[in-house]
């Protein structure tokens, strides 16, 4: 038994980290690596393999985005994100979106074959560091929460650079009232910044 794995991630370094990794591995096949969404779309369209690793934050394409079109075409296609992020937000929108498997980047050797076996096997698998703070992340009730439409506009604001002062001016609010809503937002999506804040935003396609 072969496992045939296709890597997309946008740092060739990465790729090649996770060649090494794997080589010794005598049934797994490293088969394909892309960099971009449009080339792994491409190259799926010629052949699948049996499980793919996904970056969540490509250069062309949200890796959410990437993994919901796979699940629709090629849903024997079993997918696991591969990313530094840990936030719960993320992990829920990549799961919710067709991926098996999450992991983080800075894993050990040995949970990178488990992961990729038990994908294989169609077994869902959580990076272990994510488990202090992650339940259920199939579960709806912890799907990636529905923002107002005052929350968007203030999250594009944030994402924009704008401080809470300019945001207020902007929106016709008090300054109180947009750190409200920013603290609300730190809050729904599960982050303690707002570096933590534009991140998520970016990664899961909240803002234009």
């Amino acid at each position: 038994m072969t496992i045939n794995v296709d890597i997309t991630d946008d740092h060739p370094l990465a790729i090649n980290g996770i060649r090494m990794m794997l080589e010794d591995e005598p049934d797994i096949h490293i088969a394909h690596t892309y960099t971009t969404a449009a080339a792994l779309k491409k190259g799926l369209a010629a052949q699948q393999p049996d499980v793919l690793l996904l970056d969540v934050k490509l250069v062309d394409e949200p890796g959410s985005e990437v993994a919901a079109f796979i699940t629709r075409t090629y849903p024997e296609v079993r997918i696991v994100a591969l990313t530094s992020l840990d936030a719960p937000a993320v992990v829920k929108n990549m799961m919710r979106n067709g991926c098996i498997g999450y992991l983080l980047k800075g894993t050990d050797r040995s949970t990178l074959i488990d992961a990729i076996r038990k994908a294989y096997y169609c077994e869902e698998f959580l990076d272990p560091a994510l488990h202090m703070h992650m339940r259920h992340v199939r579960s709806p009730s912890n799907e990636t929460p529905e923002l107002t439409k005052r929350e968007k506009e203030i999250l594009q604001l944030i994402v924009a650079g704008d401080s809470t002062q300019e945001i207020a001016a902007q929106l016709c609010i008090s300054p109180r009232t947009a750190e409200v809503h920013r603290l609300t937002l730190l809050k729904k999506l599960d982050v303690k910044n707002t570096a933590g804040l534009v991140r998520i935003a970016l990664t899961l396609g909240l803002v234009i």
